[in-house]
C-alpha cells in the first residue's frame, strides 16, 4: 500500500508532471493506492470537483482509524512543534494515518519533511532525491 496526498493527486488530475506523479500513477495501476481519511475529505471538499471524479475517488480504499489515533496524532504534532518545525493539523493527521499503517506517503508538499526525522514518516519521492 502507498498513501496518496492531496497535493500530488490534485496535480495528477490537472495533468501536471513530476516524479511523485509517476509513483502515483504506478500505485494506481498496481492497485496499491490508498487515502488517509483526511485526504479524501480534502479532495471531496472541492466544490468544483466533477461528479465523475468524486465517484472514482470514493472507490479507492481509505486507511482505517485505529484506537488511540487522536492521542498519537496529538503527541506527533507536539513532537514536531517542539522541534520548532511547522505541523499543520491536517498534515499531522495524514502523517499519523501513514505511520499507523506503516505505509509511505506520496506528496509534493514540502511540509511533510517535518514528519520524517521527528515522526518516522516515509515520504515518496525521497526528499533527498528531489
Amino acid at each position: 500500500m502507498i498513501a496518496i496526498d492531496t497535493s500530488s493527486l490534485s496535480s495528477f488530475l490537472k495533468g501536471e508532471e513530476g516524479q511523485d506523479l509517476c509513483l502515483l500513477e504506478k500505485a494506481l495501476a498496481d492497485r496499491q493506492a490508498v487515502f488517509p481519511p483526511v485526504v479524501l475529505t480534502e479532495l471531496l471538499s472541492d466544490p468544483k470537483l466533477p461528479e465523475h471524479v468524486r465517484e472514482i475517488l470514493r472507490q479507492l480504499p481509505v486507511l482505517l482509524v485505529h484506537e488511540g489515533y487522536w492521542e498519537r496524532a496529538g503527541a506527533l504534532r507536539a513532537k514536531v512543534l517542539g522541534a520548532d518545525r511547522k505541523a499543520k493539523l491536517a498534515d499531522t493527521l495524514i502523517a499519523q494515518s501513514c505511520l499507523d499503517h506503516d505505509v509511505p506517503l506520496i506528496s509534493r508538499d514540502p511540509d511533510f519533511r517535518n514528519f520524517i526525522e521527528t515522526g518516522g514518516l516515509r515520504l515518496l519521492p525521497n526528499p533527498e532525491d528531489r
